[in-house]
């Protein structure tokens, strides 16, 4: 697999990638996030989406049962949908950031893949350990290894004939805990084994990201094959940000497309705005870290799809990337951010 990028439908030369974005969810479970609304807006909690919730819902997107069921069947054909028109706009790549304990459905990226021509690129290993079953919480290290390496050797297990391209998202919290020690100590051995990419969820704290790089690279894992996501609701200071970045690894700012501050996950976080974001990578840019940033969107709620009143997987395409643009990012760091980054950070380096 060296040199190459390992997608659901077989392996492809990284060149072949085209505009990737490099986190994203096509189907996935997400109410085990479930956060109860106050008492006078229960009634919400289970409500369809209309206009005079959408603001709402907005506002509190883990609190209607319903958006965090990105696998209805409706919700399905919407999503396929969206891949058609992101392949219109000049999307290529689709990294798709369901991990185990939240529900993934290869076979539907296969589907997407085949009707669309859009490369899908499937992650193996463990969410949070909240999402997780009580059989999965008792794995050791070398369980953890062992089933992320066959699901990106041989085969996923719910889909044989397909392979994982990635490790990820690697779901962490703050502080951490057991569980999730073992997940990075067992993606950073299996990454030092294969040379496969990986992609960490941090927990939501500004000292997250440093223990995990450290439990990571502790483990064998390669800096180079790393990136650190949701650095958007991570580091406000743009100094740590810096800091952190001449690590080595990626940085990924992949919540484009949430433009209310209120983070209903984390209240005394203020979640920054898109031109925030811009701002930022504009930052990282200007300090010499062209070379390792990632963009995307993070879509896991129903109500950030075009159907359902959303932005939609092809914001970036067809807004942030104009708006970067009149920003004085250059169409070269562009095409590096879209294009040769995520080839980079996605072909196997054995």
């Amino acid at each position: 697999m060296k040199g190459k990028v390992q997608t659901v439908c077989g392996l492809v030369e990284p060149s072949s990638l085209g505009r990737t974005l490099t986190h994203e969810h096509l189907y996935m479970d997400f109410g085990d996030i479930f956060l109860p609304a106050k008492p006078e807006d229960k009634p919400l909690e289970a409500s369809d989406f209309t206009l005079a919730n959408l603001g709402w819902i907005r506002q509190n997107p883990y609190s209607n049962k319903k958006n965090l069921q990105l696998n209805s069947t409706e919700v399905m054909a919407a999503v396929m949908r969206e891949m058609e028109q992101f392949k219109k706009y000049g999307g290529g790549t689709i990294v798709e950031n369901t991990s185990f304990g939240i529900k993934r459905n290869v076979n539907f990226m296969h589907d997407i893949s085949m009707k669309h021509g859009v490369n899908i690129v499937a992650g193996a290993g463990y969410y949070l350990m909240v999402t997780q079953k009580k059989e999965t919480l008792g794995l050791s290290v070398e369980d953890m290894a062992n089933t992320i390496t066959h699901e990106l050797t041989t085969g996923c297990k719910d889909a044989p004939h397909i392979k994982c391209g990635f490790i990820g998202e690697i779901g962490c919290s703050f502080p951490l805990n057991e569980f999730e020690r073992k997940s990075i100590q067992a993606s950073g051995e299996t990454q030092e084994s294969l040379g496969c990419p990986v992609m960490i969820h941090p927990g939501r704290h500004p000292s997250a990201p440093e223990e995990i790089f450290r439990i990571y690279t502790e483990s064998g894992g390669d800096v180079k094959k790393m990136v650190m996501g949701h650095l958007d609701r991570t580091f406000n200071d743009v100094e740590a940000l810096s800091e952190f970045a001449s690590l080595g690894t990626f940085c990924e700012y992949d919540l484009f497309g949430i433009e209310t501050s209120h983070y209903q996950l984390e209240t005394s976080t203020d979640m920054p705005s898109d031109a925030q974001r811009i701002q930022r990578i504009k930052h990282l840019v200007d300090n010499g870290f062209e070379d390792k940033i990632l963009i995307a969107h993070d879509i896991h709620t129903v109500h950030r799809l075009e159907a359902y009143g959303g932005h939609g997987f092809c914001h970036i395409l067809k807004n942030i990337v104009p708006k970067m643009l009149h920003r004085g990012i250059s169409n070269e760091v562009v095409d590096k951010i879209l294009i040769s980054n995520p080839s980079d950070w996605l072909s196997f380096s054995k």
